[in-house]
């Protein structure tokens, strides 16, 4: 057997195409075109590339975007000076608070600052309470609604499906798992102290991996056919790998590619 690919580049692609005509639309009925701000406290080349691609996507679809470039020795404190800066402007639509942050940021304090509305990562406790109880008008944190997208548009049924996520992270795993409940999943989350591991990721319909270890998932703990899926970046001898061993792709149905 050899996976199908879950072609996130095609959907991505159908995504940045509605998202351009949506802001069209808002533009041509006479409100205000969208405007993303992002924060980027030191100089870390690796945040700087990430910076640097989440604008020039926002102005491939028609969105303003403002950036900002603090020095690595910025306080918590005047960084929450423009978190309110940016709450307060009407004409910022979205806030972008690119992390990690030097060690003297206390996040926790900058994200319970930011206007729920601009929190474009879904980072804040109203967000976050709301995607956790499957109420409505909550930020889903990118990924995991990027992954929910991806399987949907590629015709992967969720409902019923026994989903297994190997990850527990506030930024991805946590938030996958609850959005493949919402859709209404049979949801295990796992990590990577999860003791026998491979027990749970055999009876996963859908596999996420996302607990951000080299080659945790290996070929045998996949179950024939599942449809899988790897968001995790690691760095191996200069090489980005993902969480999943060599040879899934031939016991896995779909595969997203390395």
């Amino acid at each position: 057997m050899t996976a199908r690919v879950l072609d996130g580049r095609a959907v991505a692609k159908q995504i940045y195409e509605e998202v351009t005509a949506a802001v069209s639309e808002r533009v041509s009925r006479g409100s205000s075109r969208p405007r993303l701000a992002t924060v980027l406290v030191g100089e870390d080349p690796a945040s700087a590339k990430y910076v640097e691609l989440k604008q020039r996507n926002a102005h491939s679809v028609g969105i303003e975007s403002e950036d900002h470039r603090l020095p690595s020795n910025t306080t918590t404190d005047e960084l929450l000076s423009l978190v309110e800066q940016m709450n307060r402007d009407e004409n910022v639509s979205a806030i972008l608070i690119q992390q990690p942050t030097p060690k003297q940021i206390d996040m926790r304090q900058i994200v319970f600052a930011l206007d729920p509305v601009k929190d474009v990562d879904g980072f804040h406790p109203l967000n976050a309470g709301l995607v956790a109880l499957g109420l409505p008008g909550g930020v889903e944190p990118c990924t995991p609604a990027g992954i929910i997208e991806l399987l949907l548009r590629s015709g992967i049924a969720i409902e019923g499906a026994n989903a297994v996520v190997v990850g527990r992270s506030n930024l991805v795993g946590k938030p996958t798992a609850l959005l493949l409940l919402k859709r209404h999943a049979t949801v295990t989350l796992c990590h990577t102290r999860t003791k026998d591991l491979a027990s749970h990721t055999l009876t996963a319909d859908i596999l996420v991996a996302a607990a951000g270890r080299a080659h945790l998932v290996g070929k045998e703990m996949v179950k024939a056919g599942a449809v899988v899926v790897d968001v995790s970046t690691n760095w191996v001898d200069g090489r980005q790998v993902g969480d999943l061993g060599a040879g899934v792709e031939t016991v896995a149905g779909w595969l997203t590619p390395n």
